[in-house]
């Protein structure tokens, strides 16, 4: 565990990415994990 605060790296993640997609994810507990296995697929172009 890291501690990091999820509400400042979201807020941090939209300053830098603006209007860019980004998925938070916790890949301990695998929450998010099927938003990022779908993404490589889709924008990777491996369907």
């Amino acid at each position: 565990m890291s501690g990091a605060s999820l509400e400042v790296m979201a807020s941090d993640t939209r300053r830098m990415r603006g209007e860019r997609p980004f998925a938070m994810t916790n890949l301990r507990a695998s929450e998010g994990l099927d938003a990022i296995v779908e993404f490589v697929i889709r924008e990777g172009m491996l369907a």
